[in-house]
C-alpha cells in the first residue's frame, strides 16, 4: 500500500471541512488550495477509482490529528501536510482540470476573502500540477 493511500481511512468529508474552517489561516493558502483542488477532483466524474484512493490518502493525512510535524508548530507545522497534498496532486494531475481548479479558487475566496488571495502562491501550486500534467506517460 502506497504512503498516500494508507491515510485514506482517516478521510471524511465532515473532517475535511472542519479542519479547513478551523485552521485555514494557520495552514495558509497553499495548503488550503491544494486540499480544495484534491477535494474537487474527488468529486469530478473524470477521476478514476485509483486516483480517488490517492486523493483520500492525501486528504486523510491533512485531517489526521497527529502527523509527522505537528500542526501546532508555527510555520513548519503544515509543511508536511503541503508535501503530502502536492504529492497526491501530482500523482492525480490528469484528474485536475480547469473546472476543478476554478472551483478550488472560488472556495479559497470564501476562506480568505477576495483581496487577500496571494495569486503567486496559487500559481505556484498550479504550475507544479501542470508540469505533471504535461509530462509524457511512458
Amino acid at each position: 500500500m502506497s504512503e498516500e493511500v494508507k491515510y485514506g481511512k482517516h478521510y471524511s468529508e465532515g473532517g475535511f471541512w472542519t479542519k479547513l474552517k478551523k485552521n485555514a489561516i494557520k495552514a495558509g493558502q497553499k495548503v488550503v488550495y491544494s486540499g480544495l483542488v484534491l477535494y474537487y477532483a474527488l468529486e469530478s466524474p473524470n477521476t478514476s477509482i485509483k486516483d480517488k484512493a490517492i486523493i483520500y490518502g492525501g486528504l486523510g493525512y491533512l485531517i489526521l490529528p497527529v502527523d509527522v510535524i505537528p500542526d501546532l508548530i508555527p510555520v513548519a507545522g503544515y509543511g508536511d501536510d503541503l508535501g503530502v497534498l502536492l504529492l497526491a496532486a501530482t500523482r492525480v494531475a490528469l484528474s485536475i482540470d480547469s473546472v476543478v481548479k476554478q472551483r478550488a479558487k472560488d472556495k479559497l475566496v470564501d476562506f480568505f476573502g477576495e483581496g487577500a488571495i496571494k495569486q503567486n502562491e496559487i500559481d505556484e501550486i498550479d504550475q507544479q500540477i501542470d508540469v505533471e500534467n504535461s509530462t509524457p506517460v511512458k
